[in-house]
């Protein structure tokens, strides 16, 4: 059951909820192939739900597969860099896509953003190959998303965050995708070939504002390193209504239609909206001034990790979230009670051996049985700092938490 730790957010201690299983540590380092946990995603098995998986990337190690226990399954390498003087290829999201029809029949994907060579990488999920589930079925004519050519690419403003979507109008699937350093929004439809591999084409491009007016009159942009917008990283898309949820990271989360075409509106703010800050080269860090008070209550910068818990009743809950105080913040789904907040959580350390989540950026979830590991669902969160571990080395990994425990802390 929850637990109540001693820390405050917004004024109220929030209910704390304890993963069950964690993934093995991954190490950001040679020895450890540059393995960076960074963002999950839940395939659920409709013949057998204990052989369920959780995808997962793993930046410049590629994507791991996990079965129930957090065991590893299967571990797929990122492309190598084209060059010598090239960057290799480094998963950064990933997301699924349900029942797309290829020329050898109807297939789930998993999609994930390879940031180092600016395209998606789609892989198909067999569980007949319980050993081996995901195959590669990237069109290898697929082109870079936001870049001209592979000196563009070096420049590493390439593909970043993502989220698929099926739009119920037409069954057609796309990919929404983010831009590292830039505002941009891209929307992708993804086109099966004769050859049953996917490609994809893009649809159209949407800019969020990098500068925003304050009440007193003064415009304000995030701090970053010279040449740098505020970018946006977790995404998800409400499939019974096509919204596409956005978290910029050091603004807040927009909320806008999947397609594109409308207005996109800010749904929440991060706390350090509209602090004016200086970015210190020397440091290498921001330093920030006096708080006007613009900004919000309930996430502290970065916003990352944005997932949906979909009640069939079309209840739920938008989750974000909030790296700059491990804690992780809920959100009405439904548009007629306009996102209004419903309270927030932390993921705690079960053990000594089985800690919690700090400075997540990817998160899961998915609201239907798993078998007998989680008959309520299952929540599967990134940990930055994962512990014990080793002090010396950059450690990451996933906690998988029960949904009923989640539950049960935003009803409290």
């Amino acid at each position: 059951m929850p637990t109540t730790p001693a820390a405050a957010h917004g004024g109220a201690a929030l209910p704390g909820v304890q993963p069950r299983v964690e993934t093995p540590t991954l190490y950001d380092d040679e020895a450890g192939g540059n393995a960076d946990a960074d963002d999950p995603a839940i395939w659920r098995n409709p013949a057998d739900p204990d052989r369920s998986l959780v995808v997962a990337t793993a930046k410049e190690g590629g994507l791991r597969v996990y079965d129930l226990d957090a065991h590893l399954v299967q571990s797929i390498a990122a492309p190598p860099a084209p060059g010598p003087d090239d960057a290799p290829g480094r998963f950064n999201n990933v997301d699924l896509v349900h029942g797309l029809r290829l020329t050898t029949g109807r297939a789930d994907l998993a999609v994930t953003t390879d940031r180092g060579s600016d395209r998606l990488r789609i892989y198909r999920v067999d569980p007949a190959t319980p050993g081996r589930p995901l195959t590669d079925v990237t069109d290898p004519a697929a082109a870079p998303v936001f870049s001209a050519d592979q000196a563009e690419i070096n420049e590493e403003r390439t593909a970043y965050g993502l989220a698929t979507w099926t739009d119920r109008s037409t069954g057609r699937s796309y990919a929404l995708v983010s831009r590292r350093e830039r505002t941009t929004l891209a929307l992708l439809e993804l086109t099966p070939t004769a050859s049953g591999r996917v490609g994809y084409r893009k649809v159209r491009t949407l800019d969020l504002p990098a500068s925003f007016r304050l009440p007193d009159g003064t415009s304000w942009s995030p701090c970053a390193e010279p040449g740098e917008l505020p970018q946006v990283e977790g995404m998800v898309v409400d499939p019974a209504n096509g919204t596409l949820y956005a978290g910029q990271e050091d603004v807040g989360v927009w909320r806008l239609p999947a397609d594109l075409t409308g207005t996109p509106r800010l749904v929440d703010k991060v706390r350090e909206y509209g602090v004016a800050a200086t970015y210190d080269e020397a440091a290498d860090e921001c330093v920030a001034g006096d708080d006007p008070g613009y900004g919000g209550t309930r996430l502290s910068a970065d916003v990352e990790g944005l997932t949906l818990l979909q009640e069939s009743d079309g209840d739920g809950y938008l989750l974000a979230s909030s790296q700059g105080d491990d804690t992780f913040a809920a959100y009405d789904r439904e548009l007629g009670d306009d996102n209004e907040y419903e309270g927030g959580f932390r993921v705690t350390a079960a053990s000594a051996a089985l800690d919690g989540s700090e400075e997540c950026d990817g998160a899961a979830v998915l609201n239907q049985p798993l078998g007998d590991r989680f008959p309520d669902g299952l929540l599967v969160v990134q940990d930055g700092h994962d512990a014990p571990g080793d002090g010396e080395r950059a450690a990451t990994g996933f906690k998988f938490v029960d949904l009923g425990d989640v539950k049960d802390a935003l009803d409290d």
